[in-house]
């Protein structure tokens, strides 16, 4: 275990990413990195959370601690050792500690006041035992490196000059990712020695070419042999360095003190290479950093009345890069959380990427895709997606029935987007292999439901469940127009055919009526049984009452069956059971019955993963929150992705105000433990940042509220706004839509809609739509326009570079 000594006084430590001197820096700079970004949104984060985690992100390297500034064991996959500085596929070291000493006495900065995050950076604040003397630890990871900066400045408020010593001490653990065994990756013991040259520690494993170093200006040697200054202990088979500073203050000033950390699992060279690249361009690294993420939050950008909302929608769009995991040898995707899931998922990212596509990360999303079907490919062949795999390349899983289906409708989604038919070529011979195994391997009794794990990760959820069924409707559905785009319409025609008979057996087969929602899946009586029985005790255990009578009345109701009986079956209330809503296949009635059943399942931050799990009085409880908890576990949770897929379901039946209401309940989790971020489990459990986040906020707002719906390959666009009641004025820039790039501009005032959509290109057309009937007048650009119908929607127009409509109802 690792432990902390309690410092003399609260006092900062500081935290480790990449950071080693050139000695060529004669002098520590008194340009802090900090001061020279501007204009940077930050948030403070909450006392009652120091002792919680927090990452700097960066695509190739990552730090991960607790926002004390402690390095605590943290994560379970590779237990205790998620936390660190991580340049997958190995980590580089478990953490690092400061300690300032005066006058022979030492104290370790072991408990931060206070954490500010930035969207691209940490910044933690210490008051330390000298009067007048306080400390700030500024971190950052440089895009595209394998290093990272952390900077100290010490804030000297006195009319005396202060010197003192400052210690840094780090703490290796060059040790392979989850399932290196797979690979040959033998973890080694490592090794500390010192470079005279740069002045600069260098640990390797004894085993392998794995290395790291750290190092500072004016840095001296502090000899192994040294006792630690702090009482930290981390596990595995790491080795302790550290460097000694002599720090003068100036009266009334400032000083700083960078620090480099980089390492390679390829070579020393490139290590030392990386290293004098970063500590030399620290600030210019930074600025392009900044600028970087400048443009995500330009991108997709949203203003409306309620601005935590807004804020959260903005950084929803950061927090989805600090999961951008490149690892050169296998591939760049999007992983699926920190800081237990740092590697590529199929399924999370086919609900992440549709998010990514409507925020403009284009080329993020080709490379995620081209990662997940490379290794896909490799691994089964056949068109069956994968489900997990680590940064060595190793799969865990090769996939759930799910995730195949999934592929099919994210890569329609991402064409629809990008109208580049190249993309669609590349990806529909695989698109059609999987379909073809998805329904010659996996549905035996030929019913058009395949048989296999969807979503659900509960023992004995693999028959037909409503989620595979759902998603391989829309598959169908999806596949039938991507074959056309081919030429292939024999096979278009067979696609469509297949999509319509399996919505119609959906909303017959899955539909139970008693209980007003879709089945959870369709199964014997023989397996119903065994699951009832098996979640009468979940229930009971977690001491939900009304879900142990529930369920022991559907038993009885089980057992009256003939023998043999297959059917639909409501046990959990998963929140699976929202698919037909969410892929807008249900029937419209079904729809909002099932939707008005749904909506008992929640707790004031969203929906519950599984629905006996909620609380007797719907979850009125506003604070559940990890702080009262000693063992992480996943029953009992509310996640965004149940309560994301209720916003988008809401919308498809044309009830935007429910719609935001679930958004709502999301974020009431934003920066409630970690600042800028939301949990994986609400509030505050789990992984602190999440990627089908994006999805739950980007589907619902852009493609939904401002109603944007691509036909890239037509330059067209199609604007369908769907606004809530309480947005009276809203305006979303710089969506990008093939070679275009629109912006729309929201306001109601009474009876009366005004739209101002703006266009890059006027080779494009740009038609709006509304539900039949809904305004009698139309006005653009100052000219009385008539519409065109059709049996649900009127139409209007243009191809102007810009387009103000009136609308009066």
């Amino acid at each position: 275990m690792k432990s902390f000594k309690k410092p003399l006084q609260t006092l900062g430590y500081a935290f480790l990413g990449i950071f080693l001197s050139d000695c060529t820096q004669k002098n520590v700079s008194n340009l802090s990195l900090e001061k020279s970004i501007s204009n940077v949104e930050s948030i403070k984060g909450r006392k009652e959370y120091l002792n919680s985690p927090y990452v700097t992100a960066g695509d190739r390297l990552y730090v991960i601690g607790h926002q004390n500034g402690q390095f605590p064991d943290l994560g379970w996959h590779v237990t205790g050792e998620m936390g660190g500085i991580w340049n997958h596929p190995i980590k580089l070291m478990d953490g690092f500690t400061g300690t300032i000493s005066e006058n022979g006495q030492s104290v370790c900065l072991s408990q931060a006041d206070e954490f500010v995050n930035f969207p691209f950076a940490n910044k933690l604040t210490y008051q330390s035992p000298i009067k007048g003397l306080s400390v700030e630890r500024f971190q950052f990871v440089p895009d595209g490196q394998e290093a990272a900066v952390i900077e100290y400045t010490f804030h000297n408020t006195e009319a005396i000059s202060k010197t003192f010593t400052f210690t840094f001490e780090g703490y290796s653990d060059l040790r392979p990712t989850w399932l290196g065994e797979r690979t040959n990756m033998i973890d080694g013991k490592d090794e500390a020695t010192w470079d005279e040259t740069t002045k600069t520690w260098v640990a390797k494993d004894a085993l392998n070419d794995w290395f790291v170093m750290f190092g500072g200006a004016n840095a001296e040697k502090v000899n192994l042999s040294e006792k630690a200054l702090c009482d930290y202990t981390p596990q595995g088979q790491g080795c302790r360095a550290a460097l000694k500073f002599t720090v003068t203050v100036p009266a009334n000033s400032s000083k700083t003190l960078p620090i480099t950390i980089a390492g390679s699992y390829q070579s020393s060279q490139k290590m030392k290479d990386t290293y004098r690249f970063v500590q030399a361009n620290a600030h210019k690294l930074l600025a392009e950093k900044q600028a970087r993420y400048k443009s995500i939050e330009q991108k997709t950008r949203l203003t409306i009345p309620d601005k935590k909302l807004e804020q959260a929608f903005r950084w929803v769009k950061y927090d989805t890069d600090w999961l951008i995991r490149d690892v050169p040898e296998i591939g760049r995707g999007l992983s699926a959380g920190l800081p237990d899931y740092p590697w590529w998922f199929g399924v999370d990212g086919e609900y992440a990427l549709q998010g990514l596509i409507a925020t403009g990360r284009r080329n993020e999303v080709y490379s995620a895709i081209d990662l997940i079907h490379k290794l896909s490919e490799k691994t089964s062949g056949n068109g069956k997606i994968l489900h997990e795999v680590s940064t060595n390349g190793a799969v865990f899983n090769d996939g759930n029935v799910n995730e195949t289906p999934q592929f099919a409708s994210l890569i329609y989604k991402v064409y629809q987007w990008t109208g580049e038919k190249e993309f669609l070529a590349k990806y529909f011979p695989t698109i059609k292999k999987g379909l073809n195994w998805l329904m010659t391997k996996n549905d035996a009794n030929g019913n058009l439901f395949p048989d296999g794990f969807g979503m659900m990760e509960i023992h004995g959820m693999n028959s037909e469940m409503i989620d595979v069924a759902v998603y391989t409707q829309k598959a169908f559905a999806d596949a039938a127009e991507m074959a056309k785009v081919m030429g292939e319409n024999t096979l278009a025609k067979e696609y469509a055919e297949k999509a319509l008979l399996i919505r119609q057996k959906i909303n017959k087969d899955f539909w139970v009526a008693d209980a007003n929602s879709f089945a959870d899946f369709i199964g014997t009586k023989e397996q119903a049984l065994h699951l009832v029985d098996d979640a009468i005790i979940r229930a009971d255990t977690l001491q939900k009452p009304w879900a142990v009578e529930e369920l022991k009345a559907t038993k009885n109701k089980i057992e009256a069956l003939p023998s043999g009986t297959s059917q639909g079956f409501v046990l959990h209330h998963n929140w699976v059971v929202n698919t037909p809503m969410e892929m807008g296949i249900a029937d419209t009635d079904k729809a909002i019955t099932a939707l008005n059943t749904a909506s008992k399942f929640v707790s004031p931050f969203g929906v519950f993963v599984t629905g006996i799990d909620r609380d007797e009085t719907a979850g009125k409880d506003e604070m559940p929150t990890s702080l009262n908890r000693k063992i992480f576990t996943y029953t009992g949770a509310v996640m965004t992705l149940p309560t994301g897929v209720l916003a988008i379901s809401e919308n498809n039946y044309g009830r935007p105000d429910a719609a935001l209401g679930y958004l709502n309940r999301m974020t009431k989790s934003f920066s409630f433990a970690l600042p800028g971020s939301i949990y994986e489990v609400s509030p505050d459990y789990g992984m602190v940042a999440q990627a089908w986040n994006l999805y739950s906020y980007g589907i619902p707002i852009v493609q939904q509220f401002f109603g944007v719906k691509p036909n890239a390959a037509e330059k067209t666009v199609i604007i369908q706004p769907q606004m809530p009641s309480t947005w009276d004025k809203a305006s979303l820039e710089n969506v990008s839509v093939g070679d275009n790039e629109i912006s729309i501009h929201y306001e109601k005032v009474g009876k009366t809609l005004s739209l101002k959509i703006e266009q890059k290109n006027t080779d494009w057309k740009i038609v709006i739509a509304f539900p039949k009937g809904k305004y009698q007048q139309f006005i653009i650009n100052e000219e009385k326009v008539k519409t065109t119908n059709d049996t649900n929607f009127d139409y209007v127009e243009s191809s102007h570079k810009i387009i103000t409509l009136n609308a009066t109802e």
